[in-house]
């Protein structure tokens, strides 16, 4: 093991010495905030450093739906959180889109805007509709967002679902080709980075912070924490990990999918990817044992999942499953993000809520705001 007393001169003086900002994590949130940061102090020294040798949690692994509020999740939301909590967090989503286009140019992570679907079995009604269009206008200056089309179900061989309900202002984008696209934006300004180490603790109480990783010491003048679900091993912050499981397809000739979908309050979700459906979710079938950091996937969700790939989505459709993983988000007791200044110099930007694609570059650039 290369433990850091043991690099070059050159070595340290490039990474590992005289670091200004320290950020943890190179998710979403972490690029972002440090690429912010570079900007405001082009002459600082910003480190980011990753456990992994690629992102960990789920920027890497979500299913890239630029999305902001699909019909059946707004309806459940309202149910449950006072309705300023519900607008406040879908204009933060769509705010947050807009950041990320700002960074990274929509034809970079191969953004298509080819708008959603949101299925169900019961019709929703027609005021309701209304009133969401209404409240979404007034955010995002967008009329009519939503709509029925539930023309779409037979148009795409579903089975099992009734209804249909378009949001015509939603996308998707190639989840590798945004981290890829960051991880360059951050090289080109000069941001620097540290993979496969992990920081085990953090020190805070002096001006000058320090972290621990397998391999040695790093100090900083400032720390940002950007670990989303595995927060709670650093810092006493109230987020928590939360397990999501996809599974990919293999090529289906002459697939009829076309755009981005989503099913029960959100909690399902699929899109074409190539040729291939993308299908994960089901978190709410088994929320206690699907509340874990673990990376492994279950034979009990994937079991689940493939059956509803296969009756109603694919039925009478035959395809192999090539690909299956599990990403981790973080959430807590609310939708809200934590956006804190720990002590001076320390700050964290955690709990997605399962939206870091949606928030993160938003989050990022708050975060930046917070240092000094």
């Amino acid at each position: 093991m290369l433990n850091y007393e043991h690099l070059s001169f050159w070595e340290k003086r490039t990474y590992t010495e005289e670091i200004d900002t320290l950020v943890i994590g190179a998710g979403i949130v972490g690029m972002t905030c440090a690429i912010h940061e570079k900007k405001r102090h082009p002459h600082r020294k910003i480190v980011v450093v990753e456990r992994g040798y690629l992102p960990t949690g789920a920027s890497t692994k979500n299913a890239g739906f630029a999305c902001f509020g699909s019909p059946s999740e707004l309806l459940d939301d309202l149910q449950h959180i006072p309705e300023k909590h519900v607008w406040e967090t879908l204009s933060m989503r769509y705010e947050g889109l807009q950041k990320l286009f700002e960074i990274v140019p929509k034809h970079a992570i191969s953004y298509s805007a080819c708008g959603s679907w949101d299925l169900t079995k019961n019709p929703m009604e027609a005021d309701f509709i209304h009133y969401l269009n209404q409240q979404v206008e007034r955010i995002t200056g967008i009329s009519e967002v939503y709509s029925d089309d539930s023309v779409k179900i037979q148009a795409s061989q579903f089975e099992g679902f009734n209804f249909a309900y378009k949001n015509r202002s939603e996308g998707s984008i190639d989840t590798g080709r945004l981290i890829e696209a960051l991880h360059r934006k951050c090289i080109e300004i000069g941001v620097h980075f540290l993979f496969g180490s992990e920081v085990t603790s953090i020190s805070i109480d002096s001006s000058i912070k320090s972290v621990n990783t397998q391999y040695g010491c790093l100090n900083s003048h400032q720390i940002a924490l950007c670990t989303n679900a595995f927060a709670q091993q650093l810092m006493p912050l109230d987020v928590h990990p939360a397990r999501a499981q996809v599974m990919v397809t293999s090529p289906i000739p002459n697939l009829s999918i076309e755009g981005t979908f989503h099913f029960d309050a959100g909690y399902y979700y699929f899109r074409n990817v190539d040729n291939r459906v993308l299908f994960g979710g089901g978190r709410n079938q088994a929320f206690q044992e699907e509340s874990t950091d673990s990376m492994e996937t279950t034979k009990r969700l994937q079991n689940h999942l493939e059956s509803l790939l296969r009756t109603n989505i694919l039925p009478n459709k035959v395809f192999d499953i090539e690909y299956r993983w599990a990403g981790t988000l973080g959430i807590g007791p609310s939708k809200e993000p934590i956006v804190l200044q720990i002590s001076p110099g320390v700050v964290a930007g955690v709990r997605m809520g399962g939206m870091g694609l949606a928030i993160g570059a938003l989050i990022g650039e708050k975060l930046s705001k917070l240092l000094k």
